[in-house]
């Protein structure tokens, strides 16, 4: 793949987490599971605190949107009239929990649930956020090059801080200038390249956006967005057409700025 040059007018470099940052194995063998073997255990151990409740209405209220949808599973209402009546509660979320895992849903509720949850493992050093061992000297290099960079990543902002302050490289922070998730807007619509553009103060053709995902490429492109495509063990493949079509990396360091000459 060699060297990538990066576009004069880029400023700002925006990063995807999953394929790219990290490998996939650890949201796949570590984080996700995490949650499965996991969730009634948090549920039960923090059901009365107020985030928990919140939580747990979030949840209430997606299953209902989700009512129509084959195997949804809905969350009763508590009346607190006993222990059993509680577990019962608690099962139906779990069980809502694992159905939209299996869908690898992005709901909202489910994310805010799971960032909660990994926050708990991560303060307690249960997990460590894993980074590819070219990333951190890579943004670094970057930003002595005067580069701001940005996260976006389908999992929440909270989720996000937490893999990357509580990492293999320590805590990297104060590497990122900003962070977005879904809030701002599904990572397959070209609208929310817009939207990022709009937050951080610069026109769309002034951001280079890294990822491993072909159908978000291709937003960030109907955006004006420049887009190199992240090769990375674990990653899905691609297709002859994308791998002609797209810029191609598989480290960071195959980035060369204008700057650094």
């Amino acid at each position: 793949m060699g060297v990538l040059p990066v576009p004069a007018e880029v400023c700002a470099i925006l990063l995807d987490i999953e394929g790219t940052t990290t490998p996939i194995a650890f949201v796949q063998e570590t984080l996700f599971p995490y949650i499965k073997n996991n969730v009634k255990e948090y549920l039960r151990t923090h059901w009365e605190e107020e985030e928990c409740q919140r939580d747990v209405r979030l949840l209430r209220k997606q299953a209902q949107e989700d009512s129509s949808l084959d195997g949804t599973v809905p969350i009763p209402l508590e009346s607190r009239s006993g222990k059993e009546e509680l577990e019962q509660v608690i099962q139906a979320v779990v069980d809502n929990v694992h159905w939209q895992m299996s869908l690898d849903r992005k709901t909202t509720a489910l994310k805010q649930l799971q960032g909660h949850m990994w926050r708990a493992a991560y303060t307690t050093g249960h997990i460590k956020g894993e980074i590819f061992e070219d990333v951190v000297p890579a943004i670094r290099k970057w930003r002595e090059a005067g580069m701001k960079v940005y996260i976006y990543s389908s999992g929440s902002i909270e989720a996000q801080k937490l893999l990357f302050g509580y990492s293999t490289e320590g805590d990297i922070l104060e590497l990122f200038d900003g962070h977005f998730d879904t809030k701002i807007g599904p990572k397959v619509e070209s609208e929310s390249y817009r939207r990022i553009a709009a937050s951080i103060g610069c026109a769309t053709n002034n951001i280079l956006f890294l990822t491993d995902v072909p159908r978000e490429a291709n937003a960030a492109e109907e955006a004006d967005i420049h887009v190199a495509v992240v090769i990375r063990p674990g990653n899905a493949g691609l297709t002859d057409d994308e791998k002609s079509y797209y810029s191609l990396i598989s480290s960071f360091t195959e980035l060369f700025l204008p700057s650094s000459t």
